[in-house]
């Protein structure tokens, strides 16, 4: 007769490993997450950037800037017209030129509802203005320009 212990995992081991591992999910998860939504508002600040130069290049043939943004007509002096999409390249941002003249305009990229960046509570809307200033809001309406802009 053999008298050797049966080899393998007891109940409390495995609720001990899941424990852990549970654990440390609660841990990474909201990190990971945090880290795709600042890795998103990269698509908002590229979006304003592009149209910033588009402005300027519209500047340059008609002497004043668009208001209006149509992806499905060719950039225009009479209407001012500008041929740029108005959601950001996966959907992410609204993007608006709220004010424009011959002088200067402002843009901004506000995150869409119903997608995965409308869970980004810091960085409701950014800005970019013909002088390069760059502002952004949360959904309390303050200020969170390094947030946004920097990170």
């Amino acid at each position: 007769m053999r008298n050797e212990r049966a080899r393998g995992l007891t109940l409390i081991e495995l609720l001990v490993v899941a424990a852990i591992a549970g654990l440390l999910l609660s841990i990474a998860v909201p990190s990971y997450r945090g880290y795709v939504l600042r890795a998103n508002r990269t698509e908002a600040r590229t979006a304003l950037l592009s149209l910033a130069a588009a402005q300027e290049k519209l500047y340059l043939q008609c002497h004043t800037y668009a208001t209006t943004l149509d992806p499905g007509r060719a950039t225009a002096c009479s209407p001012v017209t500008l041929r740029f999409a108005a959601r950001s390249e996966r959907g992410y941002y609204a993007i608006a030129v709220t004010a424009a003249d011959t002088d200067a305009w402002v843009a901004t990229a506000t995150r869409a509802t119903g997608t995965a960046q409308s869970a980004d509570r810091m960085c409701r809307v950014l800005e970019l203005r013909s002088s390069g200033e760059k502002s952004a809001r949360d959904d309390a309406d303050v200020r969170t320009d390094h947030e946004c802009w920097d990170r």
